[in-house]
């Protein structure tokens, strides 16, 4: 049986999502902004936070898979490609965790084939422990050294994505 050790509680990521919610606000007052999110972990973090944007925006997802159970494997896999025409509009990524940033390099490298005017990087976790390239997490809630994390969209093999906060798993 897995052990789940506390983490982030729901308390503490509302009140981050809050704060990111105006700061993104903010910085795209007058811009065509896009809240992109990174099936499928990134829907619970993209939904709250785009409640908490106060401006005009359009949604919208992208679907890239590299992980097979604890591991990327390393070859990645675009499950869906955005519905939005993205030619001069401003993307900001949502992805709930960038780990070894290798899948969000190529999904932005897809993204820059439509010449958005903007893409920057929208992370619930930014965890360095196996980062392998070097990407800039431009929003980002709450950073992370180790561990692998579940819960809050955030799954191990589909599930546990439905616990409200988040957790380090422990096999």
């Amino acid at each position: 049986m897995p052990e789940f050790i506390p983490l982030i509680s729901q308390q503490e990521i509302d009140g981050r999502i809050k704060q990111l919610g105006r700061q993104i606000s903010a910085d795209y007052a007058d811009k065509d902004l896009v809240m992109m999110g990174v099936l499928k972990g990134a829907f619970i973090f993209l939904a709250d936070l785009t409640r908490q944007i106060t401006i005009d925006h359009d949604i919208d997802f992208i679907g890239a898979s590299s992980y097979q159970g604890t591991s990327s494997t390393g070859q990645i896999v675009f499950t869906k490609q955005p519905d939005l025409d993205l030619e001069n509009r401003h993307i900001v990524l949502v992805e709930d965790i960038v780990d070894t940033g290798n899948t969000l390099l190529k999904i932005i490298d897809f993204i820059k084939l439509s010449h958005p005017a903007s893409v920057k990087l929208c992370a619930l976790i930014d965890k360095h422990e196996r980062r392998e390239v070097n990407i800039n997490v431009d929003y980002s809630c709450f950073s992370l050294d180790k561990g692998f994390i579940i819960g809050y969209g955030l799954d191990y093999n589909e599930k546990y994505r439905n616990f409200p906060a988040i957790y380090d798993l422990k096999p």
